[in-house]
């Protein structure tokens, strides 16, 4: 069994998602890339990658780590660093 609690960071990261159109996520550092099929960010808990159809930031607050997101929103996943993740990134961006 996996304890995650011990290899997550423990500053204020949170993801809300209501229905699969509005998600809220805490803790974020920054904003790598963004379009209407996916979001990279920089969060407290590690690279996160949001895709879906119809993306769109509704806010932003870096100072207050906050991002609202609306759209369809198909898969939130995080991303560990090194080969994997530059493989996944082509594919996600081309």
């Amino acid at each position: 069994m996996n304890d995650y609690n011990n290899s997550m960071p423990q500053a204020g990261h949170r993801l809300e998602l209501i229905g699969r159109e509005q998600l809220t996520i805490s803790g974020v550092e920054d904003v790598e890339r963004f379009d209407e099929t996916g979001i990279v960010m920089s969060t407290a808990a590690g690279t996160l990658v949001v895709t879906g159809e119809d993306l769109h930031i509704g806010k932003l607050s870096l100072d207050g780590g906050e991002l609202h997101v609306d759209g369809r929103i198909d898969a939130v996943s995080y991303e560990d660093g090194g080969q994997e993740r530059q493989g996944f990134f082509r594919r996600l961006f081309g």
